[in-house]
């Protein structure tokens, strides 16, 4: 499998934050870049290159989006998300196919998580204000783009805890393949309502901007689409409108 030497790696959760993502990330306007779209998968396509392989993505399914400009600048998947044992069975065919003759491209990771996952000495993270806060967690070899995350993120203390059977899998793979990857973890409330919307979106937009400035790519906060999911309360104890 074909892919640039930047990669933007997401995990399709279930509240559309990696989709919303992945939706927003754009050529820049000025680019003269063209897309074509074929089910799920984008292709921007510049001049006269050729379509990606499609056989590999028949096998796991993957929303693909890469950017051509001559060369491959940047390619961003979106991987659906499986239960283990499936889970690390694709995960390893989708991370070895990135071996190729033109070397291991630079992974960068994004995650949102609720922060009743997250546990900073024990204790739960809380979310502080308006201010947002991203995390960065380096693997593998140093490149200029994960020098450029780990410029624009704090380093995630030793004592971070995070409870996701995904980003576990993920990292142990990682460090087994030996590639080099830039994790980025937001935050944000205990659990994604309409009640912490806005606190989501803005982590939306500081990971995406993120993703932007790291790439040759532009994030456009207009295209976000996400709604958050109802709660399980909601969803499933209605009575509890009318009780409190």
């Amino acid at each position: 499998m074909k892919v640039a030497s930047k990669v933007v790696f997401l995990f399709k959760d279930p509240d559309g934050l990696a989709t919303a993502i992945a939706d927003s990330l754009h050529p820049h306007p000025n680019s003269s870049l063209r897309s074509l779209t074929d089910g799920s998968n984008v292709n921007f396509l510049s001049g006269n290159e050729r379509l990606l392989q499609k056989s590999f993505w028949q096998l796991v399914p993957v929303s693909l989006v890469s950017e051509i400009s001559l060369q491959y600048q940047v390619s961003v998947l979106l991987l659906e998300m499986y239960e283990p044992p499936i889970l690390a069975c694709a995960l390893n065919e989708v991370l070895t196919q990135f071996f190729g003759e033109s070397g291991l491209p630079t992974l960068v990771v994004p995650f949102v998580f609720e922060s009743s996952k997250l546990k900073l000495e024990n204790k739960t993270l809380t979310t502080n204000g308006g201010n947002v806060t991203l995390y960065g967690v380096q693997i593998g070899q140093e490149t200029d783009r994960t020098r450029a995350i780990a410029a624009s993120t704090k380093k995630a203390p030793s004592s971070l805890q995070i409870h996701h059977e995904p980003l576990a899998c993920f990292l142990q793979l990682a460090r087994v393949l030996k590639l080099s990857v830039s994790v980025v973890i937001g935050y944000g409330g205990q659990s994604f309502s309409a009640n912490t919307f806005e606190k989501e979106l803005e982590v939306i937009y500081e990971i995406g901007e993120l993703l932007a400035n790291t790439s040759s790519l532009c994030f456009l906060r207009e295209k976000i689409k996400w709604n958050p999911v109802k709660t399980s309360r909601e969803t499933k104890e209605p009575w509890r409108a009318l009780y409190g």
